[in-house]
């Protein structure tokens, strides 16, 4: 009997096997109470009028969905006073991202994004053979200068966090007009407003005026944080006719459930919900950061719904000796080596019981 070589089977492209894949966060731990706050997912849960419509979905799951998304797209539409035909929906915005990547990049082609940025930026772009180029950061901030810095004959598309994760900083809507206006027309912008409904900064906006504008701007958005609905992957994007047209050519045909379609529409009706959301992260992250700070750890302000923490260099207090110390007790937050942050760890703004016992945890833990 012969042995089977790496050369007599089938092997994919050049590049994919160099992809570092992603890696979520920790999801529990044994034996106790979990608090999980390593995926930035809303402690309020879905909207109950979403769990509704879901649940009256799942009685005909034996049909097709609709693959237009035309009643998900018309109520994204109202609610932001949108073009429904400009906008595209996806199984989460990381098929979006995905799509994008697919669509505009190619071997010898060149995308750049900021060095925390999401780690499904390099990715997407090593999956169809482009070249990833990382812009530095200055205080763990998209610098528009260096990303400029980076831009070449060869870019086709600049990824843009804003707020970013891991760090939930972000740049005013002035700077990312001045990153636009630095880019070739031939080049896309894409603008990925994930955490876009936490912000409470009146120099922000998602990119709704600029996708309305220019025919080089896409906005991509989630239903997986503030709405609640991460487990159904549901996302959509707003952008000019063209590229809408280009991404619909390449989707998936259903790429998006009916329970999906229809918790989403229903979700996004429901401003109340979001409301509570909003008032109960706005008070959290300002209490976290106040706690955390007075333990003498270093907290990066944040606009979204989670922290970056700093951990002492010292052994006993290293951030991987928290995240040991943190799971033991059922406290799960998120290690930040991938994103070359080994020094710190994410915590997401949880219950107020979760909030609480991380504080309580943590004070235990650097005594």
């Amino acid at each position: 009997m012969t042995s089977v070589t790496a050369a007599a089977r089938p092997m994919p492209k050049p590049g994919i096997l160099d992809i570092a894949p992603y890696i979520p966060g920790k999801a529990g731990a044994k034996g106790q109470k979990v608090h999980k706050l390593s995926a930035n997912e809303s402690p309020l849960g879905a909207s109950p009028k979403a769990i509704a419509a879901y649940r009256n979905a799942v009685q005909e799951i034996e049909f097709y969905p609709d693959g237009s998304a035309q009643e998900l797209r018309g109520a994204i539409a109202t609610r932001y006073g949108l073009k429904p035909e400009n906008i595209v929906c996806g199984a989460g915005s990381d098929e979006i991202l995905q799509l994008l990547a697919h669509a505009y990049l190619g071997p010898g082609d060149e995308a750049v994004y900021s060095q925390y940025g999401f780690l499904v930026y390099p990715i997407a772009i090593a999956a169809n053979g482009a070249k990833a180029v990382v812009a530095e950061e200055s205080d763990l901030k998209a610098d528009v200068e260096r990303m400029l810095g980076c831009v070449s004959a060869k870019t086709r598309i600049v990824f843009l966090a804003n707020p970013n994760n891991p760090t939930g900083t972000y740049i005013p809507l002035a700077e990312v007009k001045r990153l636009h206006q630095g880019l070739p027309k031939t080049c896309l912008l894409v603008l990925d407003a994930a955490y876009a409904e936490y912000v409470r900064r009146n120099d922000y906006e998602a990119g709704i005026e600029l996708v309305s504008t220019y025919d080089n701007v896409v906005m991509t958005r989630t239903f997986s944080k503030i709405h609640g609905l991460a487990s159904l992957r549901l996302g959509w994007a707003y952008c000019p006719a063209p590229i809408a047209d280009v991404l619909n050519r390449i989707r998936g045909p259903f790429n998006v459930s009916s329970p999906a379609l229809a918790a989403g529409a229903a979700a996004i009706a429901d401003n109340s919900h979001v409301e509570r959301a909003i008032a109960h992260n706005d008070e959290w992250l300002a209490w976290l950061t106040a706690q955390l700070t007075g333990l003498g750890l270093k907290v990066t302000p944040s606009v979204g719904n989670f922290l970056l923490v700093h951990f002492p260099t010292e052994a006993a207090h290293t951030a991987a000796k928290a995240d040991g110390f943190l799971t033991s007790r059922g406290i799960i937050l998120r290690r930040m080596e991938g994103y070359g942050l080994p020094g710190a760890l994410r915590l997401t703004v949880g219950s107020a019981e979760a909030n609480r016992a991380v504080v309580s945890a943590l004070k235990e833990f650097l005594k």
